[in-house]
């Protein structure tokens, strides 16, 4: 996939010269680098883009989405355990945050795809000969 124009000239640039969001020193503009959210927000963004192919083959609206798909991700989670202790949250709020999630992750690309676990016909024969080899003993 080719970078995109505006990843492109802000990587021909001096390092000095863009921000340290763009660098990839800093997550956020503005806030901290290394609360507990932050750290989980990271984490998220990482297997995320994994999940896609990697970082480096992302476009920079991936990426974006990447990030959101993160935040909304760990604000659900924060009312799950609110949830799990008896508290009470907003339902409404809760669930349209888990549907703008499914549809930013749609967007990505997310699909359902079904495992196979057939066994082969090999896989087969094998689980036949140890039964009878069982049964034997």
């Amino acid at each position: 996939m080719e970078a995109s124009p505006a990843r492109t000239a802000a990587d021909a640039r001096a390092p000095r010269q863009r921000s340290a969001v763009t660098n990839g020193r800093r997550a956020f503009v503005d806030g901290s680098g290394t609360a507990a959210w932050t750290r989980r927000w990271r984490d998220l963004v990482s297997a995320h883009a994994s999940d896609l192919g990697g970082p480096d083959i992302l476009s920079e609206a991936q990426s974006s989405l990447v990030r959101r798909v993160a935040t909304i991700e760990i604000e659900l989670e924060q009312l799950e355990g609110k949830l799990s202790k008896g508290e009470a949250v907003d339902l409404d709020a809760y669930t349209r945050a888990a549907s703008h999630l499914r549809r930013i992750l749609e967007t990505l690309g997310i699909a359902r795809r079904p495992r196979d676990v057939t066994p082969s016909v090999a896989e087969y024969v094998a689980g036949i000969a140890a039964g009878e080899k069982a049964d034997a003993a």
